[in-house]
């Protein structure tokens, strides 16, 4: 089929082997690539109640009909499995330049099973799977193992993709890091890498998938980026980045503060875009074939920091360390995003854990002394979370078995084990719906309703529509993971542009229709596998405090209010009051 290359990788860490299958035409009309892919596969090679972090799981990586084709916005790798941290469906993407790598294989997924005796790193090619033996890596950062690895396989267009100290120890909010600062950071994968003793994999290849209309590709891509380049949007993102929506969250009154207590941080402008780029050495960058360049590319100039370099701090590590944290230097969350990327944890996760802490701390409620704005409080807290040692075996758990530990459940802000990004629901009432309704716990990319609600496209307050503006929102990005397109480019890619890419790379004409119920497919699958985890309605629902808490500026949501959008969401899923799809296509 054209778009994809049919096969399957399949790698047995236990035994050291590796043996590639077919994967039908029919599996890729039904799902296509990517996202569909991989869930199509986690229903199939997952069993029902398999711990996480046992050999019995499966870490599975996916590439879509977009990869390594040019198209802005393909950069971007899916790695899927059972989390560990919600015990339930798994993802998390990456951007930089290891897709078009991973693509080059000839794989249209890997699967990853079974448990290494050993530390390993892997080596995988168009022609081989390589073993080899990484003791001497074992408790190397995630920048020295990048290095060390594609030293030692030493093929210059090679990419690779690693974990860190906190993925060795089985922290269950670690990630995976490739070109030193992209993170596939939601859901603890990382920690599922550390289970099997794979510290690193290192992708090269010649293979290119055949696309069905090259000619037609290649002429669109130019008219894409021709239309689109100067687009007010793109323009923003290229000269502000992520860090903008500081501003624009603050003055929506929607900026998680003081670990969910306020909407608005009173030092909002010392961890600005504005400032991050007077106080700091920064420039845009950009992933492979984009030219939005929303990344920031940092050096510090001044201060204990002088001379640190990071690709960042973005908008969600400077809600995590900044708001939730109230720590109003760009300099300390440069430094505390450099450390979470060495010892491979997301930030997210990781500044809501620190910023529960301290919370925890003011109120009296935990031995351990840590105050809201104390950066070297913070570093140390995370340096003890990614050792598991001391109160930080207990965080490296994750937010919701942390909590209950503690006896803190009340406290605890996070939808089925995961934390929200740094958008307040009871002012954006859509994120409600969206956080309580991702598939992989409280996820703000699953649907990105933030974006028109803070836009004014949409009243934020209301709950009037919010379901249905959600399923479109999540449809269309379902249909990117499938490819796998990145987020940034949803105002530039609608419904008539993914039938066209669709066709030019697979050659099947799609229309809306058509997609709609691909992605139907896919969310009844994913659904499928978190409902034979033991998730039910009340799971998607937020946690009780942010019904039962007002913020400090008045905002409130209510119970009632979610209740009630869930219900107009299972019913325009076409599923149950329980939340049950029907049948599966396959």
């Amino acid at each position: 089929m054209d778009g994809f290359f049919n096969s399957l990788l399949r790698v047995d860490l236990t035994n050291q082997t590796y043996r590639t299958e077919e994967i039908s035409d029919q599996v890729l009309q039904t799902y296509l690539g990517g996202k569909g892919l991989a869930t199509y596969l986690m229903l199939e090679e997952i069993k029902s109640e398999v711990d996480p972090l046992s050999s019995e799981n499966k870490l599975i990586f996916a590439t879509g009909s977009a990869s390594d084709t040019k198209i802005p916005g393909s950069a971007k790798y899916g790695v899927f499995s059972k989390s560990p941290l919600t015990g339930i469906y798994g993802e998390s993407y990456s951007g930089g330049r290891l897709a078009p790598q991973l693509s080059r294989t000839g794989y249209d997924a890997i699967i990853f099973e079974g448990v290494s005796k050993a530390p390993v790193f892997l080596e995988i090619s168009d022609e081989e799977v390589k073993f080899h033996e990484a003791s001497h890596l074992w408790s190397k950062d995630t920048y020295a193992t990048e290095d060390s690895v594609l030293k030692e396989v030493g093929i210059p267009q090679a990419q690779a993709v690693v974990i860190g100290p906190a993925g060795e120890n089985l922290v269950r909010l670690a990630c995976l890091e490739n070109n030193y600062w992209c993170s596939a950071g939601r859901c603890g994968l990382g920690a599922v890498m550390g289970s099997k003793k794979l510290k690193a994999i290192v992708f090269h290849g010649k293979k290119k998938r055949k696309v069905a209309q090259e000619e037609i590709l290649r002429s669109y891509i130019k008219d894409f980026v021709a239309k689109a380049k100067d687009n007010s949007g793109v323009l923003a993102y290229r000269e502000l980045g992520t860090p903008m929506l500081v501003a624009i969250t603050n003055a929506a009154g929607a900026f998680p503060t003081r670990y969910w207590s306020k909407g608005f941080f009173e030092d909002w402008e010392k961890i600005s875009a504005d400032t991050l780029h007077k106080d700091l050495e920064v420039k845009p960058r950009a992933c492979a074939h984009c030219f939005i360049a929303c990344r920031r590319f940092s050096r510090v100039k001044k201060g204990r920091h002088k001379g640190l370099v990071i690709d960042g701090p973005d908008y969600e590590t400077i809600y995590a360390f900044g708001g939730l944290c109230m720590i109003n230097s760009l300099e300390e969350i440069a430094y505390l995003n450099d450390l979470c990327d060495r010892l491979g944890m997301d930030t997210i996760s990781t500044g809501n854990l620190v910023a529960f802490t301290m919370e925890a701390s003011q109120r009296g409620a935990l031995d351990y002394r840590l105050n809201y704005g104390d950066a070297e409080g913070a570093a140390e807290l995370i340096q003890v979370i990614a050792q598991r040692e001391g109160l930080g075996t207990i965080l490296a758990e994750g937010i919701r078995s942390a909590s209950r530990q503690l006896k803190l459940e009340d406290l605890a802000i996070h939808v089925k084990g995961l934390e929200p990004a740094g958008y307040d629901p009871r002012v954006l009432k859509g994120m409600a719906l969206a956080y309580g309704t991702s598939d992989r716990g409280a996820c703000h990319l699953r649907a990105t309703v933030y974006k028109p609600e803070l836009a004014g496209m949409v009243d934020p307050g209301t709950v009037e529509g919010k379901a249905e503006l959600l399923v479109d929102y999540e449809d269309r990005h379902t249909l990117f993971d499938t490819l796998i397109l990145c987020r940034f480019f949803r105002d530039l890619v609608g419904w008539e542009d993914l039938s066209t890419i669709y066709r030019m790379t697979t050659g099947l004409e799609l229309d809306k229709k058509d997609l709609k119920k691909i992605c139907s497919n896919i969310m009844d699958a994913t659904r499928s596998f978190n409902l034979r985890e033991g998730v039910t309605r009340e799971d998607d629902l937020l946690p009780s405090r942010l019904f039962r808490e007002s913020l400090e500026e008045g905002k409130t949501i209510s119970r009632e209010d979610c209740e009630r959008m869930l219900g107009e969401y299972y019913q325009l899923r076409g599923w149950d009051q329980k939340g049950r799809p029907r049948e599966l296509a396959i």
